[in-house]
């Protein structure tokens, strides 16, 4: 249901103070809106009448220090409110509660005879705003050089962040106090040089988490992003103040425009309860409904793939060693190592066909991985031609009479502009040999040479490859691209993405910490799905070359990451003979569901720990998840969310008793119990362990030599 209400209210500015407070549908969060003497707008956001944000500079400058942030007079604004529900092509939820109120400012600069709106939507989750440029005469093309968006806490909070890196999101996160930030100490992780990529020390990547010493969670992040750079914010440390700090192009402009336009929205959530920020779908609601006539297509999966044994160095994703030198036969030479070879894809389609494993990811099947290391020279791969070893026909008809679906693999080595190029030919490549998904890749410095990733360029480039695999009925997972903004409502073909420091780095470099997986829900899942690549089950001795190498995890956290990581991409990330070593652990992977009817975060802290439990969609089966960080934790978890009157039958992966994430990672205890919505589960989680659990419905008669859960 869409109710709207309409107040109009027509005023000049001259030299008075002129204020406007909107609140949330319960009144639970308010907004000020103020234009002050000298025509500046400013706002503020209040939760329970406690200050999240006070006052704080809108507006921005435009090419040659073009003032577009005052001298404003309004008017015009307007209230509207809007109820609705919607229901996505997939999610975490059935239905989703569009429901706000919404304020438009609509301004006019005196001096250059320009408009400029800006739009509030305050919903009871937060306050989200963008600015709009009317089409006008006096402003059509335009240069963005800043954004003067400012977002004043009330103090010195503590703060879950990543260095301000223009090419990549994949830090380790640093928990820290606002007056502590300094990106330079994190050590660097995309290539090109602090300079380059990193230039303000004070810098940090959005969505950023913070906490109040008055339990108050505020999450900053953006939404919709779209023909626009992304958005970090610069940390004065002084003042605990944050600033928008746009991502430049190569001549350091921000963004190139035109009338009429919309921003991304700014977003503000906020709440005293960690659960509501993981619930929240104010990023959702602030982007547009799908743009897809049809979607049935659309299917989340699980899939496998013969990536883990090249990251561990089991294999290669090159055919041959020797990028330039070919036999007497003018064919390459093999090195013996390459893994995407057609017997060995085969062994992976049966493996995944046995366990009724969807999809399967192959990398390293294309010509050209030899001629890109190391050097910046771009155009090595043309994305539709196959290492000799590599049989496309063959592979496309085995795993058509295996049900099993291939998922093709574009790494463009960061070379976008030829990927622009070969777009077209890729997709129809695709179409041609039945693969309905993609994984890209944009590993390195981008080319054309000066643009980053996060910058106006390659978020249109993204966009143009989303629409693309669209109009060829193909589902995308991008990997290095910007952090998600919500837009695989507006694009439901856009299944995932990496934009984070991901399990890979267990197996090429120190790894990241236990904490990692407690933060990155409250960061950079605020946007969007992350293809994590959970499911490791040997801990130790994976990476050939690096013996003592070892995951900072157990294995039933692995199993709880399918619950906690919400994704409708999933993958069983390590190799089947480790799978096979434990197949009642790998039942639960084979069990779970990517697709839900509902979601409860039941209990969380950012940077310690998340309990969730998930319905599978169209099922009255439950799932739960939980996960620590380096301290072991004891939880008491009532499941009321369960159906009275029913008996379930619950399957307990936990953490064994002697069980840590650096010490006997891989042991775990499997219990069933008969449960039903009075019972209380006790939950207990090693360090750096977790916990994953399946309820399902039963009868009578099913629950008959079980014991009942006490």
């Amino acid at each position: 249901m869409r109710i709207i209400s309409l107040f109009t209210a027509c005023f000049l500015i001259l030299f008075t103070v002129s204020a406007k407070e909107i609140s949330s549908p319960s009144g639970k969060i308010k907004l000020n809106v103020e234009l002050n003497q000298a025509g500046q707008p400013f706002y503020s956001v209040t939760y329970n009448n406690k200050t999240v944000i006070q006052s704080s500079a809108l507006g921005f400058v435009l090419i040659n220090g073009d003032n577009f942030y005052s001298g404003f007079e309004i008017l015009d604004d307007a209230i509207t409110s809007v109820d609705e529900n919607w229901n996505p092509v997939w999610g975490e939820v059935k239905t989703i509660r569009n429901h706000y109120n919404q304020f438009t400012l609509k301004l006019h600069q005196k001096k250059s005879d320009r408009l400029m709106n800006i739009v509030f939507k305050v919903f009871d989750d937060g306050v989200g705003f963008r600015y709009e440029f009317p089409r006008q005469s006096n402003l059509v093309y335009f240069i963005i050089a800043d954004e003067r968006t400012s977002f004043n806490p009330t103090g010195d909070h503590k703060a879950f962040w990543i260095p301000g890196d223009y090419d990549t999101n994949e830090q380790n996160y640093t928990t820290s106090k606002l007056i502590e930030v300094d990106a330079w100490k994190s050590d660097m992780v995309s290539n090109g040089g602090r300079a380059l990529n990193v230039p303000d020390q004070y810098a940090v990547q959005t969505p950023l988490m913070m906490k109040t010493v008055d339990s108050l969670y505020i999450n900053i992040h953006e939404a919709a992003l779209v023909d626009f750079p992304a958005m970090q914010l610069h940390v004065n440390r002084n003042e605990h103040q944050l600033y928008a700090k746009l991502v430049p192009d190569a001549y350091g402009n921000k963004a190139y425009l035109r009338t009429p336009f919309s921003t991304p929205w700014r977003t503000i959530i906020v709440s005293d309860k960690a659960t509501d920020i993981l619930s929240s779908k104010m990023i959702l609601n602030l982007n547009e409904p799908s743009k897809l006539e049809n979607s049935s297509w659309i299917k989340p999966m699980k899939f496998i793939g013969i990536w883990w044994e090249m990251q561990t160095n089991k294999g290669s994703w090159n055919y041959t060693d020797k990028a330039d030198s070919l036999d007497a036969n003018g064919k390459p030479y093999p090195n013996g190592r390459h893994s995407a070879n057609t017997d060995n894809v085969k062994k992976y389609i049966d493996f995944a066909s046995k366990h009724g494993i969807k999809g399967l990811l192959v990398e390293g099947w294309n010509t050209g991985w030899e001629a890109w290391y190391g050097n910046w020279y771009g155009r090595h791969f043309d994305f539709v031609t196959p290492y000799p070893d590599f049989d496309v026909e063959a592979i496309e008809k085995y795993a058509a009479e295996k049900n099993v679906q291939m998922i093709m693999h574009n790494e463009t080595s960061a070379d976008a502009a030829t990927y622009d190029q070969q777009m077209d030919t890729a997709f129809k490549f695709m179409n041609r040999y039945g693969y309905h998904s993609v994984k890209t890749g944009y590993v390195g410095q981008i080319i054309p040479r000066g643009e980053h990733h996060d910058g106006q360029w390659m978020i249109n480039h993204y966009l143009r490859s989303i629409t693309k695999a669209a109009k060829h009925q193909v589902m995308i997972d991008i990997h290095e691209p910007a952090r998600p903004t919500g837009l695989h409502r507006t694009y439901p073909n856009f299944l995932a993405c990496e934009a984070a420091r991901g399990n890979e780095f267990n197996a090429f470099a120190e790894g990241s910490p236990p904490e990692h997986e407690t933060i990155l829900p409250f960061t950079r899942l605020m946007g969007g799905p992350m293809d994590y690549t959970p499911g490791i089950f040997k801990m130790k001795g994976y990476a050939a070359g690096a013996p003592n190498r070892h995951m900072h995890t157990t294995i039933a956290k692995q199993l709880a990451l399918y619950l906690t990581m919400y994704s409708p991409l999933q993958m069983a990330a390590d190799l089947p003979e480790n799978y096979e070593a434990k197949p009642d652990a790998f039942q639960f992977i084979k069990d779970v569901p990517v697709d839900w009817d509902d979601s409860k975060y039941l209990l969380a802290e950012p940077g310690d720990y998340i309990v969730v439990a998930r319905k599978e969609k169209g099922t009255e089966n439950w799932y739960m998840g939980a996960i620590t960080d380096e301290t072991a934790r004891n939880f008491i978890v009532p499941l009321n969310f369960l159906t009275a009157t029913q008996k379930y039958i619950i399957t307990i992966y936990r953490d064994a008793d002697t069980t840590s994430w650096d010490n006997n990672p891989e042991a775990y205890t499997i219990e069933k119990f008969v449960v039903n919505n009075a019972t209380k589960l006790k939950l207990k989680l090693a360090t750096g362990g977790g916990c994953a659990i399946s309820i399902k419905p039963a009868s009578n008669e099913e629950v008959k030599g079980l014991k009942i859960y006490r």
